[in-house]
């Protein structure tokens, strides 16, 4: 297992959400952090929450992972401030609403700039680092998306399929190669985040209702809280789990995708129909 107490992670996305969850479960435990985002002044919350805390040693970082420059300079200054550094979570991200004749082309590569290649500049920034430590962990946020694939979230699906496809893969050649590195990918169900709040709309989207029905219907469904998610990323770090599933809905998802590789979406869309009539 990679040993948490006594050492340091880097944290994308960190001051809202799983990230931010991830950063003060982390500190319990005796890590010390390297926290980025893009929201400065969350990160200062989230770090200044922490220091009443404990004696954790914290560094925050404005980071766009979406500017792979921004997530080299991250690396460097989270590995000079923190020499012991052996977790990396690549956690940022974001959301695009729409079916895939609303989107436009330009949206698709921000998302994809973000989703998977900030979490592929991530790891390759950090991976010199980490395969010099005695144990390290990587850590990439994929999705529940990343095994099943709903109508409307062709940009997300794909993003988050590739993350899985990338992980997998660079798994398998740490573990070939003798790499004291290994790596989880994190499929979540509903986490109750503001993701679906923030998400962007698609630019052949005209109108608020469907951003209203879509998070109303996220909000019935995501009963998983971002503490809760962050505990059972960290149990996966400790056990070295290479594919940690958070929520009973991702469990059931997966399942049903095992059973029904090709026709599961027709079942499945009725039982969120269903659940979203019960909440209201």
């Amino acid at each position: 297992m990679t040993a948490i107490s006594g050492n340091a992670a880097a944290v994308t996305g960190a001051a809202s959400g799983i990230g931010r969850a991830l950063a003060f479960e982390l500190a319990a435990r005796g890590c010390d952090l390297a926290l980025a985002d893009r929201d400065e002044a969350g990160l200062q919350q989230v770090a200044a929450e922490i220091g009443k805390a404990g004696k954790r040693t914290i560094t925050t970082h404005r980071v766009d992972v979406g500017e792979p420059a921004q997530i080299q300079e991250f690396a460097s200054a989270a590995i000079a401030a923190h020499p012991r550094l052996n977790i990396v979570i690549n956690n940022a991200g974001v959301a695009l609403l729409g079916a895939f004749h609303e989107v436009d082309q330009a949206q698709m590569e921000w998302l994809f700039s973000i989703n998977f290649w900030g979490v592929v500049h991530g790891t390759r920034a950090f991976l010199p680092h980490l395969s010099q430590q005695r144990e390290a962990h990587i850590v990439n946020l994929s999705s529940i998306f990343g095994i099943v694939a709903p109508p409307g979230q062709t940009a997300y699906c794909a993003a988050k399929f590739a993350v899985r496809g990338f992980s997998e893969s660079l798994r398998h050649e740490l573990a070939m190669a003798n790499s004291p590195v290994k790596l989880s990918v994190v499929h979540p169900g509903g986490v109750l985040t503001n993701i679906v709040r923030n998400s962007r709309a698609g630019s052949g989207i005209t109108d608020n209702a469907r951003r209203a029905e879509s998070i109303d219907r996220f909000d019935a469904i995501a009963k998983t809280t971002p503490p809760v998610a962050a505990q059972r990323i960290i149990t996966g770090i400790e056990k070295n789990q290479p594919r940690i599933l958070i929520g009973n809905d991702a469990k059931f998802m997966d399942l049903l995708q095992r059973f029904r590789p090709a026709t599961y979406w027709a079942l499945l869309a009725k039982r969120i129909e269903k659940m979203g009539a019960q909440a209201k």
